[in-house]
């Protein structure tokens, strides 16, 4: 794969709602900078790109909750990430936004090729729609419990605690995430991708070709996903906020986000290419002799495998002319001191902030993000370990070996590089383990192991230390300062190999380098030479390339943890505000019937779930209820409940619900019955 020439790099494009923290970072934007990088050290022709995804429904519900527009939302947003990339170090040829015209139009050319191929399905169907707030629900407007794993906070297009994708009607007990309330069911004309129609293609080209390519956990996803079979996706929606579907009959409608966010890598690359006088159809598009191609690589996180995989490779292979991804290597979830990464929870290290309170430190997070990267499962980050990986390994192996050199080459040879006796048979050796590491790393990035590429790289530093201890230059330089001079001579040179491999994982570190030896930086190909430095140069003067990272420091970020911890619990502690009042006619449409449970049994492969069988007064019937992490059925069995009887059926896990009972839940998320205090006649109504 990296004998093709040219490669189109996309990484992630971040929701315009909200800062970076550093699960976005391992997820994506680490790891791609580092591959970038890697290609262009080896002269590669390389665009890499991202930009602010700017129309989902995150970002209206954000607006809404702050009471500004969208259009703000983006702009703020859009600029704080952009600059945090920056600061950080993060190498995109260009970070655009999907609110560009350029991505409109672009997103509606692709629309309408394949609607002029005939390839969507046009249809009526019904979906949610808020009474409260008279609009449609776009997806992320509705949460609900998941059918497959039971998370009570599933969006209405994807749970992000399983990973799968979603219909709206797919959830069970859905609200509107406006109103709170819920949604009721109205009809509406979509634009529908056959997904089920490409899956033949799909197992071809995914399952068959692309076996021992992709990532177990990404080839895991995938065949789940097709072995479940395929299902029509709408590619519309009912939105005030995003690019316009191009059709008269389609006014007020959008184009779905998962239409209009990928072609933004894309528009992104068009741009660039206007902006640089280059061809973007070089990048993306078929050429006549397929050897021409470029190589295009998604790197994601978790959540987003399902899109890259099976949704943007249908979309492109009905298009016609556009190239597929030939890898896309997505990382699991990062997790943060014990717990999962939360934005609304503030449960989170925040780039904005990280680089304003530890200045200067971006190598640092970049080390420390790489060797936890969670490239196949799920990792963690904690400040402890933050510490220990900066105080241990980058200070104390790294910066210490690289110090000692420079240090010890000022003081006896006034920082000049000399070769004094011939090798010994240790030299040579330790210059010959040099050159094995470059081949190493090579091997490592090729295959997206980027934590191995990372030990590779700092075993070079390990391999400098060993042979420094192993000499003693120190002791043996009142005896015989020529001998000094050739091991000074093959330390500095494998400092030069730090600097040259240093710069995909630690750019700015790989610079200072550089800088301190005086030496202009290097590509790939001089990796494991042994003559960086000629004989005569003289270095420049020692400078520390890293700082411990204090107990104090560490426990200030901690606190900021606790501190949003306890504000967390502060909040879950008041009592919900009342919602807004109905009439009295409507609560007489409700038909709430004390019943008694009859039988009471888990049900199968959920955690959550008990069937129920219940005397209602009126029937014996089964009902469905997520109450089994509280109750064991064995004990429920004679409870009397409250039952909503005229609720409409639903299916849940193959189980035809008809009804539900009612729960009260406390603060701490604690169920408990709605329960007559005496026994009373099933059947009796609840007025």
């Amino acid at each position: 794969m990296l004998s093709k020439n040219r490669f189109t790099i996309t990484s992630a494009l971040p929701y315009a709602n909200g800062p970076l923290h550093i699960g976005h970072l391992a997820g994506a934007y680490v790891p791609a900078d580092i591959f970038a990088r890697f290609l262009r050290l080896n002269h590669k022709d390389v665009v890499f790109v991202c930009g602010s995804d700017e129309h989902g429904a995150a970002i209206t519900i954000k607006a809404k909750k702050e009471g500004i527009t969208p259009q703000e939302i983006i702009d703020k947003y859009n600029q704080q990430i952009k600059e945090s990339f920056e600061e950080f170090g993060i190498g995109f040829d260009i970070y655009h936004r999907t609110s560009e015209k350029v991505h409109h139009a672009l997103s509606q050319e692709f629309f309408m090729n394949l609607y002029e191929k005939g390839e969507f399905i046009e249809k009526f169907s019904e979906q949610y729609y808020d009474e409260e707030y008279h609009q449609f629900l776009a997806d992320r407007y509705i949460v609900g419990t998941c059918p497959h794993c039971h998370n009570e906070g599933a969006y209405g297009d994807q749970c992000e605690k399983c990973g799968t994708s979603l219909n709206p009607t797919d959830l069970i007990h859905p609200k509107s995430t406006l109103s709170g309330k819920t949604p009721v069911l109205r009809e509406t004309k979509h634009w529908y991708l056959p997904l089920d129609k490409y899956q033949p293609w799909l197992e071809s080209w995914l399952i068959e070709g692309k076996k021992g390519v992709l990532k177990s956990n990404v080839f895991g996803q995938c065949q789940s996903w097709l072995k479940s079979g395929l299902q029509p996706r709408s590619m519309t929606r009912d939105l005030d906020w995003g690019v316009d579907v191009p059709l008269e009959e389609a006014a007020g409608k959008k184009l779905y986000v998962w239409l209009d966010a990928p072609i933004g890598y894309i528009s992104a690359t068009k741009q660039w290419a206007l902006d640089n006088g280059q061809d973007w159809e070089q990048y993306w598009k078929k050429q006549a002799d397929p050897e021409d191609n470029s190589t295009l690589i998604h790197f994601i996180g978790k959540d987003n495998i399902v899109f890259h995989c099976i949704t943007f490779p249908a979309i492109l292979h009905a298009h016609g002319e556009y190239i597929l991804p030939e890898n896309v290597p997505a990382n699991e979830f990062l997790n943060l001191e014990g717990d999962k990464l939360s934005t609304s929870r503030n449960h989170a290290v925040w780039l904005h902030e990280y680089l304003a309170e530890f200045p200067g430190k971006q190598d640092e997070l970049r080390y420390v993000l790489t060797s936890i990267l969670p490239e196949t499962s799920d990792s963690e980050f904690t400040w402890k370990d933050f510490q220990a990986r900066v105080n241990n390994e980058l200070v104390a192996i790294l910066g210490n070996f690289v110090n000692r050199v420079m240090v010890l080459s000022h003081k006896y040879f006034e920082g000049q590089v000399a070769l004094g006796d011939s090798f010994t048979e240790e030299d040579q050796a330790s210059l010959d383990a040099l050159a094995s590491y470059s081949p190493l790393i090579n091997q490592s990035i090729a295959h997206y192991r980027f934590r191995e590429a990372l030990t590779h790289f700092m075993n070079v530093a390990r391999l400098g230390n060993k042979y420094l201890a192993d000499e003693e230059p120190w002791k043996v330089y009142k005896e015989n300062p020529e001998r000094v001079k050739t091991v000074l001579y093959v330390a500095s040179q494998i400092v030069a190999n730090l600097a040259v491999l240093a710069q995909p994982f630690l750019p700015k570190t790989a610079k200072k380098l550089f800088d301190m030896l005086e030496l202009a930086q290097q590509d790939w190909s001089h990796a494991g030479q042994s003559n960086l430095i000629p004989e005569g140069h003289v270095l420049g003067e020692p400078q520390l390339l890293f700082e411990k990272i204090t107990d104090e420091q560490v426990a200030f970020q901690l606190q900021k943890l606790e501190e949003a911890k306890a504000k967390n619990a502060a909040a879950a502690t008041e009592v919900e505000s009342a919602k807004a009042n109905i009439s009295y006619d409507d609560f007489l449409k409700m038909d709430i019937r004390i019943g008694t449970i009859l039988e009471a049994e888990k049900v199968a492969k959920t955690k959550k779930l008990l069937k129920l069988t219940i005397d209602t007064g009126i029937d014996k019937r089964t009902v469905v209820s997520g109450i089994a992490e509280f109750f064991n059925p064995e004990d429920i069995v004679g409870q009397q409940v409250s039952v909503l009887v005229n609720l409409e059926p639903r299916t849940i896990k193959g189980i035809t619900s008809q009804g539900m009972i009612l729960m009260a839940e406390d603060a701490d998320g604690r169920l408990d019955f709605v329960s007559p205090t005496t026994t009373i006649k099933a059947g009796s109504s609840v007025r």
